[in-house]
C-alpha cells in the first residue's frame, strides 16, 4: 500500500467515523426521552447514570477518532505536501 492509498483510506475512515459521531449525537439530542426510557428499562440504570455513561462513551469515541483517524491523516497529508516541494 502506497502512502497515497493510505491517505485516502484514512481520509475515508475519518469521514465515516465523524459521520457516526455526528449521527449518534443528533439522534441522542432528538430522541433522548425514548432512548432513555428504553435503556433504563433494559439496564436498570437511572436517567442520570445513563447520561453520564453516554457522554463518557462519546468522549472516548471522539478521543479515539482524533488519535487513530484524524491525526494520522493530517500527518500524512502534511508529509505529502512537504515531499512535493
Amino acid at each position: 500500500m502506497s502512502i497515497e492509498e493510505l491517505a485516502v483510506l484514512l481520509g475515508w475512515c475519518t469521514v465515516v467515523n465523524f459521520g457516526i459521531l455526528m449521527l449518534t449525537m443528533i439522534m441522542w439530542t432528538v430522541l433522548r426521552k425514548p432512548v432513555q426510557s428504553l435503556h433504563t428499562k433494559m439496564s436498570g440504570l437511572s436517567a442520570d447514570e445513563l447520561n453520564k455513561i453516554f457522554y463518557q462513551c462519546m468522549g472516548q469515541f471522539k478521543t479515539l477518532w482524533i488519535l487513530f483517524n484524524l491525526t494520522p491523516y493530517l500527518v500524512i497529508r502534511i508529509f505529502m505536501l512537504g515531499a512535493a516541494t
